[in-house]
């Protein structure tokens, strides 16, 4: 109080002058200066009390925050330094601590204010510097209290995110002014006498490159710590007591609580008397020179010294002072030099980039002198938090590196300090040293910061930190897989972390991969961080924590950005390289002072800064930056261009991996590795030693000891010489030159080797000197001398016996060494301190710091030669290398940690990231990848790992195992493209949901040809009783089941049956089906090996049944027919498995009748597509190939798919090739033909030359092997074999088949010897002999419905005009023939084999079920195919419901095909007609179609004619009279009447005999009545038939043998008949034609001498035998008996004995007779015979003699042939 009236009155006298102003104008006219004085004033005085102070100071800010302070007045550059003066060294009288606090808070306040508004940017370095200074005063004060201290921190926070966020305005100054112009601004306290030791301090001539010095080998007292002083004279504020002004100082790094209030000078001001400017400029020429070599800069002796060394040092913990986001605001800043009496004498000029030189001088004279601050108060700034960070010096406590730390990480997020090449230096060596040892600490907020702060230096500037980025890697990979049990986990995690948040950087790991992995001497770093991760994914003891998720994190950030990029490629929207950071977008208004100053006048309204960054913004005028004047990127050497390509880049791996091994031999034994590399080709041989020594300067993997000893070598002496010449010692020191020399091997110990690699060394460093001392030898002692006292100064085992060398020694032993001269002194003296201060490091034998300094100043070099160059690359370059190199353990991480998490968020993330690997590998098409990827993730569907009775639940409540299952079916659907091998294992799980019926019904259900509604389910239906089951069996069946299986009888549980609700439902949201019906879009590889997964599945002991196979089989179908649109790809492939299916089946089981029925379904589909319906005819023939047992039971699918197929395809029939295959199987289906020989897999028949024809000869059988150009065939020639070789058909070499007429003529012998000229090629079929009604086919049992279904079929084609063609028109014609004997009597054949038959067929499935069962029982698993017989009645082909409908249903068939051979005769003529007045009009017709009579006859009219004449022979009544009107009408037709004498004596042979011949037999015993009228019918038909045709019968040579044998027949039909019927009709139709022909004049004949010809005589001759008065009653003459001589050799034929079969044999043994017979008798009776033929009925006509007479009147008795007549058929 005793103090106040005094400082009201010094206030009064002060503020007059302002009080005066305030009637002034406005403010804005009045200099700052005079208004703000008084205030000053009272901030600077000593007598005020705190109160009082800070009331000046609320003013002064209020002055600033209301903006009232014009930037643009000419003074107001002065009036801000005044003001920043002012503040910095605020003086007050104390009162007590609390009270004190608050005046530095409002200091704090004021100081902030200024830096931070528009204002501030008039600040001289010196100024920011000095208040960037009271703010970390009062940060470190630990006598302060925590809030203020806390103030402090915000304020600075604040303070650096200005100065950094303005750093882009700043300009970099030009090297020339950088050492001249400005000082060394250090930020420190302490008085003159420690400041005064820096100016002392003597720097170094040389220059400092090639030698990179660690502040934390230097022991000097100052510059040893970056925070060198301890006083603490003004640490805080004085504070004035009475009015003494005593500074207090407190004991060094002390900083107890402040004492009793004693006056303190605000202290501020000491760090003004210290700052010199000489400081600054050292600073920038030591670390802002752009391209600072190894050794330049923070390291060498001024340059780390701390910036602001601060006495009392015991900071609590800082904690991170960010003020919103404070970005700092760095606009030009004007230092304010404190003109105290301590500004230094060595103040120089300091001219702006603009050229305007400033001069300074002690007084402050000039406004001129005030240049705003720019980047040496940044640098300086950025220099000391650096020095803060540095853990070797004992100073720093860890509150102060922590401070240091955070506020490191805001300049860093506040501005990209790579273009500033001044900062840049600074942080490649001591911030990037600091702090990775700061990783090392144990303490956890300062490790996470320095890695916080890392990441920020990588994030921005890894391109000028490539070898401190691998050395950060590799820190990283240590910390992670550190097994060291102190080390805490957080630190593991935290490290984790940062390897994501890295990994998250785009394009970062391209860029670890092009820029280390395939650099030569660089590690694998994306390589082996992969498998880090990957390894570092799996728990060893299972349980999953953060780190297993964070490297599973960081593993998926590549897959990731890699998706990211191949969906941005697949939307065409490749994304650009975003130009790496935004450089600050400032106008450059670098014009002057004023132009700064109009620049803040805008800003004039009142602003009051919010933060540093926001500031900043606001201060956008000043010096603008020079923006990124990048040249274009700089390339590798190792690289032909800046974005290799792939193929260069596995080169380039491939030979780093031959480099390592040859590195790893030279290790060993240098000679070995060399070779190697040379062998290898990456060394030249023989050998270039200037390329050996070049890798031996570059390979840092190299022993160093292996170097020493190779180039030591006698034998290398020109490699030594190359190495030392690798080496620019040009303007080095002899001792720098040496430490670089000696840092690149290991100097061996024996003197002679030493002294040949350092003679080598002087004359090398002499020469590129000039010459500087006498001689080379002079240069050698020095050399040595360094070593040897290099050895004295450092090696301790040395120093423990000797006092080290002093310099006076070091000069003594070097006296008139020089040619008897000395060296100069001073540089003795500098060298000695060199080695003294820094050992020269022998590498490979050191350890602690000294070896990692050397390691440092290594890295330092390396990264200032072309191997520092850093690619920066655009995102995406390289994903499809990287993706290689990481899939692999990215999908053993995802599956290991999708199996081990019960967590849905990481199931989730391991599903998505699934989904993405399988995006990429889509993408970039590895199949591989995608198979690997679906087989582990089936194996977590558990479908193939369950047995099928547990599957429904297991699944159905497992939704780890649904989700995978999801998964799969949706990539299949989405990427089935790539699949290759991945299908088996969709396939087996596709099995496995068919097996425990889980799939839609639709999948399992397929269409079928034989059931009523077409559809049939491959599944089995579980019946509770199987009818099929006898009760015993039942019994049986229920004794045998265990108990276990009886309980699982008793119905599912509740969870059971919910658990396989889900399962279905999660089925069906799989889709299966989609992956047949979108089969199609499949590439053909994959479609492909989808077929031959679903191929693979065959039924066999274990792994699959019958049903597997049935329902992989329908896949495979519904798969072809989705791609009947390439089927020919894979039409192969699945031919050849239906193939196996069919033909190779010994057994009709299910499966073969679903392959048979798929065969036909395939055909029915894949007719239309002309690419491919020939093949597909083609392979039809495979189910004639079927085994015939099996073809049996297959008949009816086969009748029912073959009507189908017809039905929809006859029109895309066009080859007779094919039609033969369709009818061949018509007639082995319908009618139980036996399919032809060629058709058999393995043919057994020895005369088939042919052997066993394979199923690929097979089909490449050649249409023009069966049919050759032929103008028609004839019914003989149809059918005959398939085989190559083609069967003559003459007398003496035909094959004898069964059937059993010989017939003998004239004509036909000759035909037979000589083919007709129009007769065609034989299509390859069995010979048929064509005197017989039936076609001699050995018909086996057939299925009355396929019979009925073929016949349906045939009529189909027949009563469509369009569907008969030229191909097809015979083979349906025999076809017809076939079905006419399969019906006859009702199908015969069938009903006597009837019984057994049926029980073969309705058992044959009975016996395949109960055998499943036994096994199912057995095993559980096993499902058979057991079937219930129950289930498929209609399957078994019994004829059981047919019995009572057989006669019925084979009438209708019978009647049926009449109706299509009547319809097919009459239409011959007019068919035929067409086709060949078509076929005019293409003349390119392969085969001429004649419409002729001859033609029509042998290939339409008389093979339907000898059908129609079978049924004649019919059992059946209604049948045979139906037949023979049917006959009598086609005979009698108007088109046959165009046929000559020829055909007709045919029609005869081939029809009417035969008939004739047949209805002799007892066909009908039942009905004889019936019988006797059809007789009577066959007589009177003959007879028309002869009379209408008699005219063109007589001109036939063969007439009288025709005629003959009509009398034959009429004598034998005579005695046939048992009631009168016959003897009434026979004579009356005998007279008929006897007139007839006698009207005609026949039996006429001028020269006989009785006018009768031979004919007469022969006939009566012959009818005497029967009708003895015939004779007497046609013609009242007198009878001529004719004798018959003994000599006659006509052969009898007895009749055939009862029971035989039907047609008999006749054979005949010719002899001349003696009777004068005319020639033509004659002529064809004595052609020579062969009686020993095998039995086949030969074309020769009738005589009358073969045939069996009944008359009483016997016959001559003849030699009688043994075998052929007894011959039985």
């Amino acid at each position: 109080l005793s103090t106040l009236p005094h400082t009201i009155h010094w206030c009064h006298c002060r503020f007059a002058h302002v009080i005066s102003l305030v009637s002034l104008i406005e403010l804005s006219d009045v200099e700052p200066n005079i208004f703000l004085r008084p205030f000053l004033e009272v901030v600077r005085s000593e007598d005020t009390t705190g109160p009082i102070t800070g009331l000046a100071l609320t003013s002064v800010n209020k002055f600033l925050s209301y903006g009232l302070i014009d930037a643009n007045h000419e003074a107001a550059a002065e009036a801000i330094e005044n003001m920043a003066d002012a503040v910095t060294h605020a003086r007050f009288v104390g009162t007590d601590p609390a009270s004190d606090e608050v005046v530095l808070m409002k200091i704090l306040q004021v100081l902030r204010t200024l830096l931070l508004t528009p204002v501030g940017a008039h600040l001289t370095n010196e100024s920011v510097c000095e208040i960037m200074q009271s703010c970390f005063r009062i940060c470190f004060e630990m006598r302060l209290s925590e809030l203020l201290r806390k103030s402090a921190e915000h304020t600075l926070v604040d303070m650096v995110q200005l100065l950094f966020s303005r750093l882009p305005h700043f300009k970099e100054e030009a090297k020339s002014y950088v050492g001249t112009n400005m000082k060394k601004l250090k930020m420190r306290a302490g008085g003159m006498s420690e400041s005064s030791k820096w100016k002392k301090q003597k720097r170094s001539p040389r220059p400092p490159r090639h030698m990179v010095r660690s502040p934390s080998c230097q022991m000097e007292p100052i510059q040893s710590s970056t925070l060198s002083n301890n006083n603490l004279s003004g640490g805080v504020p004085f504070i004035e007591q009475g009015s003494s002004t005593s500074s207090l100082s407190t004991s060094e790094s002390t900083g107890s609580s402040i004492p009793s209030p004693t006056t303190t000078d605000s202290g501020l001001d000491t760090c003004s008397k210290a700052t010199s400017r000489e400081d600054l400029s050292d600073l920038e020429q030591c670390s802002s020179s752009s391209t600072i070599l190894p050794g330049t800069g923070p390291g060498s002796p001024d340059a780390h010294v701390g910036l602001f060394a601060f006495e009392g040092r015991q900071a609590e913990p800082a904690q991170s002072a960010s003020v919103e986001s404070i970005p700092e605001v760095l606009e030009d800043k004007e230092s304010t030099t404190e003109q105290s009496e301590s500004t230094s004498v060595h103040d120089m000029d300091y001219v702006n980039p603009r050229g305007v030189r400033f001069t300074q001088s002690t007084q402050r004279d000039g406004r001129a002198s005030l240049i705003p601050y720019g980047l040496p108060c940044l640098r300086e700034l950025f220099r000391f938090l650096i020095s803060l960070t540095n853990p070797h010096d004992r100073h720093n406590t860890d509150a102060m590196m922590h401070m240091g730390l955070q506020l490191l990480t805001v300049a860093l997020e506040s501005a990209h300090i790579a273009n500033c090449q001044s900062l840049l230096g600074l942080v490649k060596d001591e911030l990037c040293r600091h702090l990775f040892q700061l990783l090392s600490v144990d303490r956890m907020n300062l490790y996470a910061s320095s890695i916080r702060a890392c990441f920020l230096l990588f994030e921005s500037m890894r391109v000028h930190l490539k070898f401190q980025l691998e050395m950060y890697l590799k820190k990283l990979m240590d910390i992670i897989t550190s097994e060291n049990i102190k080390m805490p986990y957080e630190m593991k995690e935290v490290a984790l972390e940062a390897l994501v948040q890295l990994w998250r950087i785009p394009s970062f790991v391209t860029e670890l991969y092009i820029n280390y992995d395939c650099d030569f001497y660089c590690s694998n770093l994306f390589e082996d961080l992969t498998k880090l991760l990957s390894k570092n994914a799996f728990p060893v003891s299972g349980q999953l924590y953060t780190t297993h998720l964070l490297s599973l994190e960081a593993l998926l950030t590549v897959i990731d950005s890699t998706e990211a990029h191949c969906q941005a490629k697949v939307l065409n929207s490749t994304h650009q390289d975003q130009s790496s950071e935004a450089l600050a977008e400032g106008e450059g208004l670098n014009k002057s002072r004023t132009d700064t100053t109009a620049g803040i006048h805008r800003n004039n309204a009142p602003c009051p800064p919010t933060s540093g960054h926001l500031m900043a913004e606001t201060m956008k005028l000043g010096r603008q930056d020079q923006g990124d004047t990048d040249a274009a990127p700089k390339k590798p050497e190792r690289f032909s261009s800046c974005l290799p390509d792939c193929q260069e880049l596995m080169e380039i791996r491939a030979k780093k991996k031959l480099l390592i091994a040859g590195t790893e031999q030279f290790n060993q034994k240098p000679k070995k590795g060399i070779q190697f590399l040379q062998e290898k080709g990456l060394l030249s041989n023989p050998m270039d030693n200037n390329q050996v020594a070049q890798w031996l300067r570059e390979n840092h993997r190299l022993d160093k000891k292996m170097i020493g000893e190779c180039i030591s070598d006698r034998k290398n002496m020109e490699l030594l010489d190359s190495f030392v010449n690798t080496f620019t010692f040009q303007g080095l020191r002899i001792d720098e030159a040496l430490r670089l020399y000696l840092e690149t091997f290991r100097l061996p110990g024996e003197a002679p080797v030493i002294q040949r690699l350092l003679e080598t060394f002087t004359d090398n460093w002499h020469k590129v000197n000039g010459s500087p001392f006498m001689s080379n030898d002079a240069g050698f002692s020095l050399a040595y001398a360094v070593i040897m006292l290099n050895t004295d100064q450092h090696n301790h085992n040395v120093r423990k016996q000797n006092i080290p060398m002093t310099i006076e020694q070091f000069k003594k032993n070097l006296k008139g060494v020089n040619g008897n001269k000395d060296f100069d002194q001073d540089m003795l003296e500098d060298i000695y301190n060199a080695i003294k201060n820094e050992e020269i490091v022998m590498p490979d034998e050191q350890t602690g710091l000294v070896k990692e300094n050397y390691v440092w100043s290594v890295l330092l070099h390396r990264g200032a030669t072309s191997e520092g160059l850093f690619l920066h690359l655009p995102p995406g370059s390289y994903d499809h290398d990287l993706f290689t190199m990481t899939w692999g353990p990215t999908i053993a991480a995802l599956s290991y940690v999708f199996d081990k998490s019960l967590d849905d968020n990481i199931i989730q993330k391991a599903i998505t990231g699934f989904r993405k690997c399988a995006m990429i590998a889509a993408h970039y098409g590895f199949s591989d990848v995608f198979d690997n990827l679906i087989i582990s993730l089936c194996k977590f569907t558990t479908l193939s790992s369950e047995s099928v009775e547990n599957l429904p639940t297991v699944f159905g409540s497992n939704s780890k195992a649904q989700t995978a299952a999801r998964t799969v079916f949706d990539l299949a659907h989405q990427h089935g493209n790539i699949l290759r091998e991945g299908w088996k294992n969709i396939m087996d799980s596709m099995l496995q949901l068919f097996r425990a019926e889980l799939l839609p019904k639709v999948m399992v259900e397929v269409e079928d040809f034989v059931e009523p509604c077409g559809k049939i389910s491959l599944q089995r239906e579980e019946t509770p009783s199987n009818r099929g089951e006898s009760a015993v069996l039942s019994f049986v069946n229920w004794l045998t089941l265990s108990g276990a299986e009886q309980s699982g009888l008793r119905g599912p549980s509740t969870e059971n049956q919910e658990a396989k609700q889900a399962a279905i439902l999660c089925i069906k949201q799989c889709d299966p089906e989609k992956l047949i019906t979108e089969s199609k879009f499949l590439q053909l590889e994959s479609l492909q090996e989808l077929m031959k997964a679903l191929i693979s599945v065959s039924p066999d002991e274990d792994t699959y049944d019958e049903e597997d196979a049935a329902f992989s089989l329908e896949m495979l179908l519904r798969i072809v027919l989705e791609n009947r649109d390439r089927v020919s790809c894979v039409w192969q492939t699945v031919r050849d498995h239906l193939c196996q299916l069919c033909v190779h089946a010994n057994e009709s089981c299910f499966l073969v009748e679903r392959a048979v029925v798929g065969l036909l379904r395939l055909a029915i589909r894949l007719l239309r597509r002309e690419d491919i319906s020939s093949q597909v005819l083609l392979s039809l023939r495979l189910l004639l190939m079927m085994k015939p047992h099996v073809m049996s039971r297959v008949s009816r699918e086969v009748a029912y798919g073959l009507h189908e197929l017809l039905k929809t395809n006859a029109a895309n029939i066009h080859s007779t090739d094919d039609w033969y295959t369709l009818f061949s199987l018509l007639e082995c289906i319908g009618a139980g033909v036996k399919p032809p020989a060629s058709f058999q897999f393995t043919s057994t028949s020895t005369d088939n030359d042919t052997g066993a024809q394979s199923d690929s000869e097979l089909s490449s059988h050649h249409p023009s092997e069966v049919c050759l150009d032929r103008g028609y065939t004839s019914d003989s020639e149809v059918y005959t074999e398939h085989s190559k070789t083609r069967i003559p058909r003459s007398t003496t070499d035909v094959d004898v088949a069964s059937s059993g007429w010989l017939m003998v003529g004239k004509d036909d012998l000759e035909t037979s010897k000589t083919p007709a000229v129009n007769s065609k090629a034989q299509l390859n079929h069995p010979l048929v002999n064509q005197y017989s009604l039936t076609l001699g086919q050995d018909l086996g049992q057939h299925d009355t419905k396929s019979l009925i279904k073929c016949v349906e079929t045939l009529s189909f084609i027949v009563r469509d005009a369009a569907h008969v063609t030229p191909d097809n028109f015979e083979l349906c014609v025999r076809a017809i023939r076939v079905f006419v004997e399969a019906s006859l009597n009702g199908g015969y054949r069938n009903h006597d084999k009837k019984k057994s038959y049926k029980y073969d067929s309705s058992k044959s499935r009975m016996r395949k079920k109960a055998g499943a069962r036994e096994k199912e029982g057995s095993s559980g698993t096993r499902r058979g195919g057991s079937r219930a017989s129950s289930q498929r009645p209609s399957r078994s082909h019994s004829d059981d419901e047919e019995d009572e409908g057989v006669p019925a249903s084979y009438h209708t068939v019978s009647l049926q095909l009449l109706d299509l051979m009547h319809t097919l005769h009459t239409r011959a003529a007019s068919i035929y007609s067409s086709w060949a007045e078509e076929q005019r009009h293409l003349e390119a017709a392969g085969r001429k179609i004649e419409a002729d009579s001859q033609t029509l006859w042998t290939s339409c009219w008389c093979p339907l004619l000898q059908g129609i004449a079978w049924l004649c022979c019919d059992a059946r009544r209604q049948v045979r009279m139906q037949a023979l009107t049917y006959l009598q009408r086609a005979l009698l037709v108007h088109d046959l009447q165009t046929l000559d004498a020829t055909e007709w004596e045919s029609c005869f042979n081939k029809v009417l005999f035969p008939l004739l011949t047949k209805l002799l037999e007892n066909i009908s015993p039942a009905d004889v009545g019936g019988m006797e009228e059809t007789r009577m019918r066959g007589c009177t038909l003959l007879s028309k038939v002869f009379l209408q045709h008699l005219s063109p019968l007589l001109s036939l040579p063969t007439f009288a043998a025709l005629w003959l044998t009509i009398l034959d027949f009429m004598d034998k039909y005579m005695h046939a008949g048992s009631s009168d019927l016959l003897l009434e009709a026979i004579p009356e139709s005998l007279k008929n034609m006897l007139l007839v022909m006698d009207t005609a004049g026949i039996f006429h004949s001028a020269d006989s001498k009785t006018g009768y010809s031979d004919l007469w005589e022969i006939t009566w001759e012959r009818i005497v035998c029967f009708l003895p008065h015939l004779k007497e009653e046609l013609f009242k003459q007198t009878v001529i008996p004719d004798p018959i001589p003994n000599s006659s050799a006509e052969t009898v034929q007895s009749a055939s004995p009862a029971g035989r079969p039907p047609s008999p044999q006749a054979s005949s043994q010719p002899a001349p007779s003696t009777l004068s017979q005319p020639p033509l008798i004659l002529q064809p009776l004595a052609s020579p015979l062969q009686v020993g033929v095998p039995p086949m009925s030969l074309p020769i006509i009738l005589n009358p003699a073969l045939i069996e007479a009944t008359s009483p009147v016997p016959l001559l008795s003849g030699q009688r042939p043994a075998s052929p007549s007894d011959e039985v058929m």
